[in-house]
């Protein structure tokens, strides 16, 4: 699970910081770093879940 977590995140990295697919218009460059985080976004909601589902199996 490591490492896979661990293959999504450089992945990520490596993916935004090499091919930009579009810039934000001038006016919206502080938003930057909300955009390129936002596609990690659901992978924490998947991960929410398997730690919810956890935390009620032990109850």
């Amino acid at each position: 699970m490591l490492k896979l977590f661990h293959f999504i995140c450089l992945n990520y990295v490596l993916s935004s910081s090499s091919f930009v697919f579009s810039k934000l218009p001038e006016a919206y460059t502080f938003l930057n770093t909300i955009v390129d985080f936002m596609p990690v976004i659901p992978v924490l909601f998947f991960l929410l879940a398997f730690v919810w589902q956890a935390v009620v199996s032990f109850r």
